[in-house]
């Protein structure tokens, strides 16, 4: 028989296998072989936008609502970058969660615990701490703070002006697979139990305790002061040869592992120089970038269409799963980025490709 007539035949039954789709979804059955293009796609299909939050922009709308709720009625006062693809659903990309948290002087943000992980990226002010498992630890710009899964942690501002820090979750990830749960503290501050600077001096010196091992599954040193991994990036320009995509671009990593500081979520300090212009390249992961010092551009492409987005210190944008972009500056500059990296390379489907469109 031909393919002509073969086709032709297909096309006679199709009342048939209409009638016997309907008669399997009583069932609660479907044919695979009908949805199979839809559900294994050749290549990623992401409704996530690249996108740039102005932070002057944005910032006196933060600051108004430190008049509108206290960190008490609002538990954390966050308002959440929303990606304008993913339809109001409160993440950044697809498997992240971002927002900026207000803390005002002499507040207290009750102290809680969830099952999803967090991150800190302190954005302006001083005088505020995180505690987080009883340990209480300053926060100043720049630094980068673990909050693992399911770890008591209060926040609290003993000095003048107020602070602000971008969240960064791995609540997408977690609720993908179910298990959500969250618990309030009896009281508005967990117990500090740890003398503040414990972790550092017990993990941060390139030492630990004698008899001492660490089995969690994210970094013993919660709190990466900037002071110190500006200063690496700084040494490191003298010799280290650039990366024609990144420049320079260092992990934050477990240092009694070697590996990535938290277990669902990589996050990333990198040094643009003066008049980088990047290569193309593209990556599975999903991008969250918060500008550090300087200024410059991001070319991202979806699609058709390729967007400029030009950024400046303070400002925070994304780069979705596999869209070529490329990294450009004016001045030097530093960029702080986390992604769902570590999480796709233990399933075994992260990737890249770089210097290609």
């Amino acid at each position: 028989m031909s393919d002509a007539g073969t086709v032709n035949e297909h096309s006679n039954l199709r009342p048939e296998r209409e009638a016997y789709y309907e008669r399997m979804a009583g069932f609660d059955l479907s044919p695979l072989w009908e949805v199979n293009r839809r559900l294994v796609t050749p290549e990623p299909v992401i409704d996530a936008v690249p996108h740039l939050w102005d932070y002057d922009a944005i910032r006196s709308g933060l600051l108004e609502s430190g008049d509108l709720i206290t960190t008490k009625e609002a538990q954390r006062r966050v308002l959440i970058l929303e990606n304008p693809g993913l339809d109001n659903s409160h993440r950044i990309v697809d498997s992240l969660f971002a927002g900026l948290q207000l803390i005002m002087p002499g507040e207290i943000a009750p102290a809680h615990r969830h099952s999803p992980a967090a991150l800190r990226f302190v954005m302006e002010g001083h005088g505020a701490y995180t505690a987080v498992g009883g340990e209480r630890s300053y926060m100043k710009p720049g630094d980068f703070i673990i909050t693992p899964a399911w770890a008591w942690h209060d926040h609290g501002h003993d000095g003048d002006g107020p602070v602000v820090w971008m969240d960064g979750l791995d609540i997408p990830m977690v609720a993908l697979f179910g298990p959500l749960f969250f618990e309030v503290h009896a009281e508005d501050q967990a117990p500090d139990t740890v003398p503040p600077g414990d972790s550092q001096a017990r993990y941060g010196a390139n030492m630990r305790p004698v008899g001492e091992s660490w089995t969690r599954l994210e970094s013993p040193i919660f709190n990466y002061p900037y002071e110190r991994s500006r200063e690496a990036l700084e040494q490191l320009r003298q010799g280290a040869d650039w990366d024609k995509c990144d420049g320079l671009k260092m992990q934050y990593v477990d240092p009694t592992t070697g590996q990535s500081a938290m277990p669902t979520i990589s996050t990333f300090l990198q040094m643009l120089p003066k008049g980088f212009s990047g290569e193309t390249w593209r990556t599975t992961e999903g991008v969250v970038y918060s500008v550090t010092e300087g200024s410059g551009r991001v070319h991202v492409t979806k699609g058709e269409e390729t967007v400029t987005m030009n950024w400046k210190e303070k400002d925070i944008f994304c780069v979705p799963c596999w869209m070529p972009h490329r990294l450009e500056a004016n001045e030097d500059s530093v960029l702080f980025s986390y992604s769902d990296r570590v999480a796709q390379q233990k399933l075994g489907i992260w990737r890249e490709i770089k210097g290609s469109a």
